[in-house]
């Protein structure tokens, strides 16, 4: 058996008011909005993000997404004003930043 697509979740108390700031947050608009409760962004190949109400606890999701330029997605999320905070370090090689949506839900960012 292999996986083939990974589909993460980050309940949400609003999923209206989640979409707004996910939208700045991935720069574009949600790639489906399924029903009521739920819209999922596609960020690579077969990785998807999406928010949930109504389901889970809001503000306790920690999801990680690795980048290729970690300085170039800090500027874009700055550009549309989300803010960060400050770039950590894990060993010599690993940096990365974590980012709060409205219900205090994680997102680290990071780049080897």
């Amino acid at each position: 058996m292999a996986f083939t697509h990974v589909f993460a979740s980050i309940p949400v108390s609003d999923r209206d008011a989640a979409v707004g700031w996910y939208e700045r947050f991935a720069g574009r608009p949600p790639d489906l909005i399924p029903n009521d409760s739920e819209a999922a962004w596609r960020l690579t190949e077969t990785g998807w993000i999406y928010v949930i109400a109504g389901a889970g606890v809001p503000g306790t999701a920690l999801q990680t997404l690795l980048v290729d330029d970690l300085d170039e997605i800090l500027a874009g999320l700055a550009e549309r004003g989300i803010a960060t905070g400050p770039v950590q370090r894990i060993g010599e090689r690993v940096r990365f930043v974590i980012v709060e949506d409205l219900d205090g839900n994680r997102i680290k960012v990071g780049q080897a």
